[in-house]
């Protein structure tokens, strides 16, 4: 997110339920959790496909009237008008450039947040935007208009990072890992100094996303959603060759 200039060269500066187990590791549910899991990831993959597309028809429309959305639907530092605009800004960047750095980290770490539950990640999308905007609100200058997407990229990768840690996760967690490894630069433009972008923006995405790790985390640690609605959450079928090997993975978190 950010203010007239917000985002330019963020890309180039970024660049069913478990069977059994207790409180060492989660077991899961074998070949039907796998496709499961599966199925959620190509549903996010579309689910962020769709929402970048949106995001670029958003801003042919900007484009098309001079940006007069930029400046009609930004948040403005203590103006209560534009309160409701913290849920619309992050559709809305200043330029070509803007939204182009904005767009490769938007669909990779909001994959990344949506593939284990695309009706978690709509949650934690909307708590995003809402802190990120609200920080904006209430500590941003006021003569500025801010929009852009990266509030919400700030959001999802704090989330990535630590999602695996509460849901006690061993494959989200090594995932976590590595994004802070390889993104932790990213954090250099949530921090006071960084002209031409609304740190303030980014500081709310990121608290945001942490705090959406812990309130939309696992409440069965231990445990992967059943199979489908209403699916039994009896115990596997000892018969199964494969029981060992599935309770071993599960043992691991790798279903």
């Amino acid at each position: 997110m950010g203010g007239s200039d917000e985002g330019r060269g963020l890309l180039g500066r970024i660049g069913g339920r478990g069977r059994t187990g207790g409180p060492a590791g989660r077991v899961g549910g074998g070949p039907a959790d796998a496709e499961r899991m599966i199925a959620e990831a190509r549903k996010a993959f579309f689910v962020m496909f769709g929402f970048v597309a949106v995001v670029w028809l958003v801003q042919l429309a900007n484009f098309a009237d001079h940006y007069a959305l930029s400046r009609d639907l930004g948040v403005v530092s203590g103006d209560v008008t534009t309160l409701p605009d913290v849920v619309t800004a992050p559709f809305l960047h200043w330029s070509w450039a803007h939204i182009e750095s904005n767009s490769g980290p938007l669909f990779v770490f909001g994959f990344l947040a949506a593939y284990r539950g695309v009706a978690r990640f709509l949650g934690l999308s909307l708590l995003v935007a809402m802190t990120s905007g609200l920080v904006v609100w209430f500590f941003e200058r006021g003569d500025v208009e801010t929009v852009g997407a990266s509030g919400l990229i700030f959001g999802y990768f704090g989330y990535v990072v630590v999602r695996g840690i509460f849901d006690r996760h061993l494959i989200d967690t090594l995932i976590g890992v590595v994004m802070a490894a390889s993104f932790a630069y990213m954090l250099t433009v949530a921090v006071p100094g960084t002209p031409g972008v609304s740190w303030l923006g980014h500081l709310g995405g990121l608290i945001g996303g942490l705090a959406g790790a812990w309130i939309f985390r696992d409440r069965r640690p231990g445990t992967l959603p059943a199979a489908g609605p209403g699916a039994p959450a009896g115990p596997r079928d000892p018969a199964d060759p494969r029981a060992d090997l599935h309770k071993e993975l599960g043992d691991l978190g790798l279903l």
